[in-house]
């Protein structure tokens, strides 16, 4: 399953089919497929977040955001990530790559049926 799946499956459920996030290269022809249901991303992570034992930003950081999920966050997971989502960047510049992937994600999680805060959606 790819990185991004795994967010997806983690905050949506085990059944949550998203969108491929290489649109470009999309292998299916079936639209994006919303859950039937809209998931609250912001109560999900930060329910996530309670259960840590240390103090973690997931609206700012994706690194933060994985490590909720209880998913690698390391330099490889998060260029392959990178990777999968059509990163065009130097992903040897992890700070400018971290702001990038963020962004990404949260994007993706609301073409993927997630409610998203309005202030992380940009």
């Amino acid at each position: 399953m790819s990185i991004f799946g795994k967010i997806v499956s983690a905050i949506f459920g085990t059944k949550a089919d998203a969108a491929p996030p290489a649109a470009g290269a999309a292998p299916s022809a079936a639209p994006s497929a919303a859950p039937a249901q809209t998931v609250d991303v912001a109560a999900v992570l930060d329910k996530a977040v309670a259960a840590q034992k240390e103090k973690l930003e997931w609206r700012t950081s994706i690194v933060d955001l994985m490590k909720a999920l209880n998913l690698d966050s390391s330099l490889a997971a998060r260029k392959e990530l990178a990777k999968e989502l059509n990163y065009s960047g130097d992903t040897n510049d992890s700070a400018t790559m971290n702001v990038w992937l963020h962004k990404q994600v949260i994007r993706k999680l609301a073409e993927n049926g997630g409610k998203v805060p309005d202030d992380l959606k940009t």
